[in-house]
């Protein structure tokens, strides 16, 4: 039903649809009960762009592999804060944000940390497919111990990320930018991107956040093939 009001013009109420609820609650759930603390950082993008060209691969691939290697390091940050304890899980699997016509879905990379970057490609493209196409399965949206987006092809510069509750951690990634990089004492031409943690300071408090944020600043500044 249309309403009309003197200053909005003509109102016209929109249901949201499944999806569009379910992120609505998901989203007041984390703000609601989740002390979180978030982070940010530039990284040099030079290194990683220059492999993703030689081999191949998507620039995502990359971020998520240093994702998958940092959690391994730093087991809170691969948890969560339930019910008054800490929970820890021997699997590193991470949700990846996708968005689709009708909001976003965040399907599974189980085992993120056991598989090169190449294959980790392989399964984003895949996954993408299956989330445009409304094909993913609930068992392809379980599981994630970690949360990442990717919203570096909506030209976004400074991400803002959500913890999917009851994970710690959730990182986000800004779009590649050309910056004036120094090097042996001159200014050349360089690349950076941003990256933002948000994290439960419950579990995962404010100096060892700060060293899982640095860490997968550092894997992707020397990415590992």
């Amino acid at each position: 039903m249309t309403e009309h009001s003197p200053l909005k013009g003509e109102t016209t109420p929109v249901e949201p649809n499944r999806l569009e609820r379910a992120i609505a609650r998901r989203v007041a759930e984390t703000r609601a009960t989740v002390p979180d603390l978030e982070l940010g950082t530039d990284v040099s993008a030079d290194a990683c762009l220059e492999l993703a060209r030689e081999r191949g691969w998507p620039l995502t691939a990359l971020l998520l592999r240093a994702c998958a290697i940092a959690l391994r390091e730093f087991p809170r940050a691969n948890g969560a804060y339930r019910d008054g304890r800490f929970e820890l899980y021997s699997r590193v699997n991470i949700g990846v944000t996708i968005p689709t016509d009708d909001g976003q879905v965040t399907p599974t990379v189980l085992d993120a940390d056991t598989k090169p970057p190449a294959q980790l490609g392989e399964e984003l493209e895949r996954l993408g497919k299956r989330a445009r196409a409304g094909e993913l399965t609930p068992p392809e949206l379980a599981g994630a111990t970690f949360t990442f987006s990717d919203l570096g092809e909506h030209g976004v510069h400074r991400p803002g990320a959500l913890i999917t509750p009851p994970q710690a951690a959730a990182l986000a990634a800004g779009a590649v930018r050309s910056v004036a990089a120094v090097r042996d004492g001159a200014l050349v031409p360089g690349h950076a991107l941003s990256l933002t943690l948000a994290c439960d300071h419950r579990i995962l408090y404010g100096a060892r956040a700060a060293g899982f944020l640095g860490r997968i600043a550092e894997l992707l500044e020397h990415p590992q093939p």
